[in-house]
């Protein structure tokens, strides 16, 4: 595993979300109740970009498109497809529920670091 200087931490406050290029990865950091997240910024369900993704109270990200909703800690699947009622179990039934990649962070030396493979 490789550690990289993804963004200095001085320019990555509470709130902020910023999408970047590490190795071959589009990857979306997240800076949330103070801990620094980093996962892959499609959803696994349908490709939608999770950049504008909601983030909920317990430390999910839900997907902007069908609601699909992970554990960003762990990228576990907490919600399949749920969205539009009925069509979206439909459409959950397309692709088998699989969790959303991420990666682990720390911060040192004043920069936030990723490890990528």
């Amino acid at each position: 595993m490789n550690w990289v200087k993804a963004v200095s931490q001085e320019r990555f406050p509470e709130g902020a979300r910023d999408v970047m290029k590490l190795g071959d990865r589009e990857i979306l950091l997240i800076h949330e109740r103070g801990k620094i997240y980093a996962v892959d910024n499609v959803c696994p369900h349908m490709g939608q970009r999770l950049e504008e993704a909601e983030m909920t109270d317990d430390g999910f990200i839900v997907c902007p498109r069908h609601r699909s909703t992970f554990d960003l800690l762990t990228g576990e699947v907490k919600a399949w497809a749920p969205w539009p009622p009925g069509v979206g179990r439909v459409l959950g039934l397309f692709s088998k529920a699989k969790p959303l990649p991420v990666l682990d962070t720390r911060v040192e030396e004043g920069a936030i670091w990723v490890a990528v493979e």
